[in-house]
């Protein structure tokens, strides 16, 4: 992949870094950078989703009753909120490939609008479970008739382990928790490409590379949601 780049009167690239030879080397450094921290990334959640399957092996019955809980239309709006996301970001890269500013603030802005939009429906999510204390610590629900409705009898028995609910609720805020942090990360990148955009900075109107690098950590965060979705909101129901 290389940059679109722009030649000033002296023979030296204009977005070119000084601790660069040449253009391809800087683009170089920018993509390696990037795809070694997405590693790292990658790394971190790879370990959670391994403890998740661990303990959602071994606690199927008392998962699934505490899914239950989770609004699945809630998610699937931001599923699809953080998808339309990354098609304006893909366009936003188009449109710094082809030197557009306009259409690259545009696009950009829009991917800050639904990243907002995804964390307020989070909000109330997070609400909603607070209210009906299905958070990790002192204040869990005790009452499983009260938290999980009839789902938690079976038979006449209880049919929930609320310690292993509480579980299930540790690892959803803990790692939605996390998504949330990475999305607002993102916002902030944006927001910081935007700003060099808007001042005609030479790093981003001469060099595409830069957009694309944050656009790669977008899809990621994206990425890591397509697996949380179906994992927390569309468990089947064990035999």
């Amino acid at each position: 992949m290389s940059a679109i780049t722009n030649t000033s009167d002296h023979g030296h690239d204009s977005a070119l870094h000084h601790q660069f030879e040449d253009i391809g080397q800087q683009n170089d450094s920018y993509i390696v950078g990037m795809w070694v921290f997405l590693s790292t990334e990658v790394m971190f959640f790879g370990a959670l989703f391994f403890i998740y399957t661990l303990y959602r092996w071994n606690y199927q019955l008392d998962f699934y009753i505490a899914h239950e809980h989770l609004d699945v239309k809630l998610g699937a709006i931001n599923t699809s909120v953080l998808l339309f996301s990354s098609f304006t970001m893909v366009m936003a890269v188009q449109s710094a490939q082809l030197k557009r500013r306009l259409h690259v603030i545009g696009y950009l802005l829009t991917t800050i609008v639904c990243a907002c939009t995804f964390l307020v429906i989070k909000y109330f999510e997070y609400s909603s479970k607070i209210a009906d204390h299905l958070y990790p610590g002192a204040g869990f629900a005790t009452d499983a008739h009260a938290a999980f409705g009839a789902h938690a009898f079976e038979a006449g028995k209880l049919a929930v382990n609320m310690n292993h609910a509480q579980l299930f609720y540790a690892l959803y805020f803990g790692m939605t928790g996390l998504h949330a942090v990475h999305i607002i990360a993102g916002i902030l990148v944006i927001l910081a490409l935007i700003r060099l955009w808007v001042i005609r900075a030479k790093s981003v109107t001469l060099d595409y590379i830069p957009t694309e690098m944050v656009g790669l950590y977008w899809h990621f965060v994206d990425l890591v949601w397509i697996f949380l979705f179906p994992l927390f909101y569309l468990m089947p129901k064990p035999h």
